[in-house]
């Protein structure tokens, strides 16, 4: 399909489901945060299905071409596979600062960094069984979750994100043979510590997408908008992603203004944010269609996936249906133009 269209990641949680007012309050949980979810821990995976349910039907409704789960079991895009790992001493966590010039408590690392067993199967099988559109499972990046944790066992960045990345590997194959049809690794860290990335981060994502067969992505992005009013016009680490394995970058680019010209230089397929999550306001399909038509310029529409800017997470369920509603009827204008 020309100009297919998806979420990055993440659809608003219901209320019932966990306490938005006080996810709303803080960063990102990098641990378990347990105490987010309103249902008692015997009913909360029951709970998690039908709220992925909702946020599936929601996706098919608006018209999207590629769904996900909306991340409805996670209170993070991260902490859910990254606290699954061997080596990590949750009951004493440690601290790292974080995008914001803050500190944030994170898993400490004691040992070696081990996937012992799946972590998101049942979800992608869950997915999978719900809705006979492409799917898709994001996974949080090797690279990102090196940074999102404070290391008393490598005391060496690139061993521990190599590592990462292993684990990634595994949780990625079974992920595709359980019927995903994209993977997609979530890496704001690469932008927000570029010279990191530019040392070792390539390494990282060849060791995560090793004898990986299936539509890879990785996803790159300033922040949750709930959290960063105030974003850069341009990537610091965005052109080394040509060299990666990944066939889809995903990127930011309505709220932060990006200068589109960036996606010239890439031959890859690109992801693009042409919904802004920094207001609730609900696009109209005609101001969508023209930030396509802005991408288009600089990129063939046979390699352009059309998206918002990143997680939906911290929206109301009415914003985010209606924002992707504007999407699928954007995008529908622009094909019909192309056709």
């Amino acid at each position: 399909m020309l100009l297919p269209t998806s979420l990055v990641g993440s659809y608003p949680q219901p209320d019932w489901l966990i306490d938005r007012a006080s996810l709303a309050k803080q960063m990102p949980p990098r641990v378990r945060a347990q105490e987010l979810w309103r249902v008692d821990p015997g009913r909360l995976d029951g709970a998690q299905d039908d709220a992925t349910l909702l946020a599936i039907r929601d996706q098919e409704h608006a018209g999207l071409d590629i769904v996900t789960d909306g991340e409805q079991r996670r209170e993070s895009y991260s902490n859910r596979f990254a606290t699954a790992l061997d080596g990590l001493d949750l009951d004493n966590p440690g601290k790292t600062p974080n995008r914001t010039g803050g500190f944030t408590i994170v898993p400490r690392v004691v040992g070696a960094i081990l996937r012992r067993h799946p972590v998101e199967l049942r979800d992608v099988e869950f997915l999978r069984a719900n809705t006979d559109r492409m799917i898709k499972m994001t996974v949080p990046g090797p690279f990102t979750m090196a940074q999102q944790c404070e290391d008393h066992y490598y005391r060496d960045e690139a061993a521990l994100a190599l590592d990462y990345a292993a684990a990634v590997n595994a949780e990625i194959k079974d992920l595709f043979a359980a019927g995903a049809d994209v993977v997609q690794l979530d890496e704001p860290w690469m932008q927000a510590r570029p010279e990191k990335a530019k040392a070792y981060g390539l390494a990282v994502l060849d060791r995560a997408f090793k004898g990986v067969k299936g539509t890879t992505a990785v996803h790159l992005c300033f922040g949750y908008a709930q959290m960063v009013k105030s974003k850069p016009s341009g990537y610091s680490f965005l052109p080394e992603l040509e060299q990666s394995p990944a066939q889809q970058i995903s990127i930011e680019a309505a709220q932060p203004k990006l200068d589109l010209a960036v996606l010239k230089d890439l031959s890859k397929t690109m992801m693009v944010g042409v919904i802004d999550l920094g207001t609730s306001a609900v696009e109209t399909p005609q101001q969508v269609a023209e930030r396509i038509r802005a991408a288009l310029k600089h990129v063939p529409a046979e390699r352009l996936v059309l998206a918002p800017d990143c997680g939906m997470k911290y929206l109301t369920r009415e914003a985010a249906f209606g924002k992707l509603k504007a999407l699928a009827e954007g995008a529908a204008i622009v094909r019909k133009e192309l056709s």
